[in-house]
Parts: C-alpha cells; sequence; structure tokens
C-alpha cells in the first residue's frame, strides 16, 4: 500500500462522522451590506465572480427574508484531516452518491465538513458510519 492509500484509509477509517445541530441553507449575494449582516453568523464563504456564497443556520436567511427552500445539514469528519490528504472526500462523496444523496463538501483546516440534504440527514450519517467501518476496502 502507497502511503498515499494509507493516508486515505487512516482518514476514512477515523473519520467519525458527527450530525450538527441545525438546519442551514446555502445563498449568494452581491449586497455588500447583506453580506456583512450574514457573515457573522456564516459558517462557511466562498467569494465568487457572481457574488459572495454563504452557508448561514436557516434562522439567519429566515430573518433576512432569504430563500430557506433547500434546508441542509451539516456532519463533520472529526478527523483532522490533511488539506494535501488524497481520497476522503471522494470516498464520503462516492458513498453518498450510490446512495443517491446529494453531498456539499466544505474542506476547513481542521475538519470537512459534509452538507447533505436535511431530510436526508440520517441516512447519510448511517452511511457515512458504514464507510468509516468498511475502511477504504484494504
Amino acid at each position: 500500500m502507497t502511503d498515499v492509500a494509507r493516508t486515505a484509509a487512516e482518514m476514512i477509517t477515523r473519520m467519525t462522522p458527527a450530525l450538527q445541530a441545525g438546519d442551514f441553507v446555502f445563498l449568494t449575494t452581491g449586497d455588500a451590506g447583506l453580506a456583512a449582516g450574514l457573515a457573522g453568523v456564516a459558517v462557511a464563504t466562498f467569494r465568487e465572480d457572481e457574488g459572495l456564497s454563504l452557508v448561514v443556520p436557516i434562522e439567519a436567511a429566515r430573518r433576512h427574508g432569504l430563500p430557506v427552500d433547500q434546508p441542509m445539514r451539516r456532519i463533520t469528519l472529526m478527523v483532522h484531516s490533511a488539506l494535501d490528504g488524497v481520497g476522503l472526500t471522494a470516498a464520503v462523496a462516492a458513498a453518498l452518491a450510490a446512495r443517491n444523496i446529494p453531498c456539499n463538501m466544505i474542506a476547513a483546516f481542521h475538519h470537512d465538513h459534509v452538507f447533505v440534504p436535511s431530510a436526508l440527514a440520517d441516512a447519510a450519517l448511517d452511511t457515512l458510519r458504514d464507510l468509516q467501518q468498511r475502511g477504504a476496502g484494504h
């Protein structure tokens, strides 16, 4: 097994998925005032050519009259994933895709976070726990 494969297998085996409380929504805005108002509650932001994308608690979006028609739940992979690691995101996305569960992955400094539709959160968590148990297939 190569060092890269071993690293992927270790990250998958140790990922310990944890479902976080609350619903979130993804949104985008070019309005600097709105972006500033939401930045303090956003769990993630990303600047794109079309505007600032934010992931915010659903309650914050409601307070600002923003769309909340796609509520998401966050599953945090509790392994300290390496920024140069290979395979964890692909394995997670593939396992969820095999169960027809859409996901949006956000890699942060310490952990990877998987956002899935709220209605599918329990199924996604079960899928990721199964993936962890199976490891990387080695």
